[in-house]
């Protein structure tokens, strides 16, 4: 007995139902990147890994899908280190590619490889598939969509502004509540300054980042055992509580930041931002100062940004932030960029959770031409040439089955109109055409046929 088929944990089919609701959330989003000024790119879907190791830190590393080398893989590795099962040694030697873990990185690699042909600064957005050797559970998938706007080639804080703006209007397009949670890395930077744990600023981020998922008690320990002191560990406590307004909470930070250059630059980054966002105002995102969101990626330098839905509890639904030199490590110095990115999958959790997809039309003919035989058929395909010439959707059924068959077919596609055509078609050159909602049948000529169909 044949084994029953299965796709890897992580992954999914849709069906052409949930194909239709996908793609009513991709054009929503396209359409405001477009609206925005933002033109398409499209990056391979994996990439050597030299691009990718290295730029997301040493968890974003692990959770990395590597890709064999084509054909005797082992032949090369040294024999060494297969004795001695060095798996992290060994996967240079037989990995060379490896898919991609989102598309800011291949985007790094596409500004630099094409630097030439572009035009700065430049505006870009991507709505590709990403993967990520993570556990799989509700709302986190091994494989994914990303929907991402970048601008590379400014220094401006405008580009903050606007891209506050992007978010709340396309999740205002799209009916959810959202709160925009955002920060600045050089703040952060500025806190591990003057607590004296400027060397261990990732351990620092990465821990903080998790205050929301571990609670405060869990990111202390995990940062004792980074080595994070407790008189450190001491002063940085008054953070995971702060509170007030955005302005009290900013002055909070000027004040504990006075000892710190850059920790003030950041206070100061993010004054400029909230004081456009208050004048221009947002369409119905809430703008939420939040001191303990890190971003656990390493190519940060400025303001991050995280979203997530107000009344669904499934983490962020997007995220981003500024990275003044993410094509340094490709060889293009000082070309600062910002961008953020749409987690598609949970964007329509969280759109199927709170029932706020619209019924989704899926993609059907309008015309079924039923099958009597191989003589009609072959009759009818003059008609659905014309119909199609004509941009009207149009289906002949493939086989020439019993009438409810073929009338069950088209009722449980919901197809409008089908038309028939038997022996006194054929005869008198006609074709008689039913309405399904209605019974009405009437028949016509082809010119007549086609005028008809498309006044209805």
């Amino acid at each position: 007995m044949a084994q029953k088929p299965g796709i890897p944990k992580g992954t999914r089919d849709f069906s052409p139902t949930e194909v239709a609701k996908r793609k009513h959330i991709f054009n929503t989003i396209q359409r405001s990147f477009e609206l925005y000024g933002f033109q398409p790119i499209e990056t391979p879907s994996f990439e050597n890994s030299s691009t990718l190791m290295g730029k997301y830190g040493e968890e974003g590393d692990r959770l990395i899908f590597k890709i064999l080398n084509s054909g005797d893989y082992l032949a090369k590795a040294d024999e060494s280190l297969l004795k001695t099962k060095a798996s992290t040694k060994v996967t240079s030697q037989i990995s060379e590619k490896a898919l991609r873990y989102d598309l800011t990185v291949p985007f790094a690699r596409y500004v630099v490889q094409h630097q030439n042909d572009i035009v700065f600064p430049f505006k870009r957005y991507q709505m590709q598939p990403v993967w990520r050797a993570d556990r799989p559970q509700k709302g986190r998938f091994r494989e994914f969509y990303q929907c991402d706007a970048d601008v590379v080639g400014s220094k401006s804080l405008f580009q903050e502004v606007e891209f506050i703006q992007l978010y709340d209007a396309i999740f205002t397009d799209l009916g959810i509540a959202t709160t925009i949670k955002l920060n600045n890395r050089k703040i952060l930077s500025g806190i591990a300054e003057i607590i004296g744990a400027s060397d261990k600023l990732i351990d620092f981020t990465v821990a903080l980042d998790k205050l929301d998922k571990i609670g405060e008690d869990g990111v202390v320990k995990e940062m004792l055992s980074k080595g994070i002191s407790d008189t450190a560990i001491e002063k940085v406590q008054p953070l995971f509580n702060l509170n007030g307004t955005n302005q009290e909470k900013l002055a909070k930070l000027k004040a504990m930041l006075s000892d710190s250059d850059e920790g003030i630059q950041g206070v100061d980054d993010l004054q400029f931002v909230l004081e456009h966002i208050e004048q221009l105002g947002l369409k119905s995102a809430q703008l939420d100062l939040d001191v303990t969101l890190a971003r656990g990626l390493n190519y940060y330098t400025g303001a991050i940004f995280e979203v997530a839905a107000n009344d669904v509890k499934l983490g962020s639904i997007g995220g981003g932030g500024r990275y003044d030199d993410l094509t340094g490590i490709f060889g293009l110095k000082d070309m600062s960029g910002i961008g953020i990115s749409f987690g598609l999958d949970r964007i329509y959790l969280v759109l199927e959770e709170l029932d706020l997809f619209e019924k989704v039309a899926l993609p059907k003919p309008k015309v079924l031409f039923l099958n009597f035989g191989n003589n009609e058929a072959a009759y009818c395909l003059k008609a659905l040439k014309s119909f199609r010439e004509s941009d009207i959707k149009t289906e002949l059924y493939p086989d020439s089955a019993k009438l409810k068959k073929q009338m069950n077919y088209a009722n449980k596609r919901a197809i409008e109109f089908v038309i028939m055509v038997g022996s006194n078609e054929l005869e008198n050159n006609t074709y008689t055409l039913k309405n399904m909602n209605t019974g009405e049948q009437t028949t016509y000529n082809l010119d007549e046929l086609l005028k008809a169909v498309q006044n209805l």
